[in-house]
């Protein structure tokens, strides 16, 4: 029966990225559309920036949505352990993307409306977009974060904490991307309000410019982490312990001579350990009691979809040999 309720909260779970990234892709396509339009009624450099910015947003939720639709493609004849890593092969796309495009056209756009400068149009449509971006970005931020507050609290950890470390890049992806787009309306609006007071088109260049750096740095931040994961990453040090302690609470274990985890996709491990069991478990007890800890370890950690175990002497009986 646990093991039953365990496969429908990670599948909920699964539905839920799903439904943040499919939220958070159709608020930067309106967004996207919004300040384009506002951007050409003012001629800002900043509004196009922003709106080259929810551009790139919503192609990467496109590509975070086949990067989960590919991960969840079961195991097969040639790919035994599944098509975890797809998903951050796909994020890492995605977040080129995001470096190439909006971080691009943002620093260039920048570069020359400070180089050649700008005649600003009629910008009170532009606050009214920025506002109600803020909102809607707000809203995407806050369906996100509740998801990562909720994990963050079955894994007993901070929000953040999970934040830095979580193998679920896609909800990873669509919190930074969201932080970003609130910081850069920030700066698209200071940009503008500058500008105006000013007279100066510089301000206005910089704050695309700031914009620019902005995506760069989140970019790179998850070109970063997805590389970690495809290379194979291990599990974090907290699943890890309780994965031993698991181990070594079983009845015919004496001890956990190696352990090794790799992470295969959001939600899904690998586990391999060499076990000491005790002397007197060989035959057919030693393989039922193999499928007993499997069991137990899957039941009790619902993201490990591979258990391998290696029956292995002791250090102690292995130097007595």
């Amino acid at each position: 029966m646990d093991g039953v309720a365990m496969g429908a909260g990670e599948t909920n779970e699964s539905s839920e990225s799903l439904g943040t990234v499919l939220i958070a892709g159709a608020a930067n396509l309106a967004i996207a559309l919004a300040k384009l339009v506002a951007g050409l009624i003012s001629s800002s450099a900043s509004m196009l920036s922003e709106a080259a910015h929810s551009a790139a947003d919503t192609v990467t939720e496109v590509l975070l949505f086949t990067a989960i639709r590919h991960g969840e493609r079961p195991a097969d004849r040639r790919h035994p352990l599944g098509h975890g890593r797809a998903s951050y092969l796909w994020a890492i796309i995605a977040a080129c993307f995001t470096m190439v495009v909006g971080a691009g056209f943002s620093l260039t756009h920048g570069w020359h409306t400070i180089s050649h400068g700008e005649e600003l149009g009629d910008v009170a449509v532009s606050y009214i977009v920025l506002a109600v971006s803020f909102v809607i970005e707000s809203v995407s931020l806050w369906r996100g974060w509740s998801q990562l507050r909720k994990e963050a609290g079955r894994q007993q950890v901070t929000s953040r904490r999970l934040l830095s470390r979580t193998a679920d890049t896609m909800l990873k992806a669509v919190i930074l991307e969201d932080i970003a787009a609130l910081a850069g309306l920030v700066l698209a609006g200071l940009g503008l309000v500058l500008s105006q007071v000013t007279g100066s088109a510089v301000w206005d260049g910089v704050a695309s410019i700031a914009i620019g750096l902005l995506l760069l740095g989140v970019a790179l931040t998850l070109i970063k982490t997805n590389a970690s994961l495809l290379i194979g990453q291990a599990a974090s040090t907290v699943l890890e312990d309780e994965i031993r302690t698991v181990l070594v609470a079983q009845p015919e274990v004496e001890g956990v001579v190696d352990l090794v985890t790799v992470v295969m996709g959001p939600n899904q491990v690998m586990v391999a350990a060499k076990i000491d069991f005790l002397d007197e478990t060989t035959g057919e007890r030693l393989e039922l009691a193999s499928d007993r800890v499997e069991q137990c370890l899957t039941e009790r950690f619902p993201e490990i979809k591979q258990v391998f175990l290696d029956p292995t002497p002791g250090r102690s009986a292995a130097q007595e040999a």
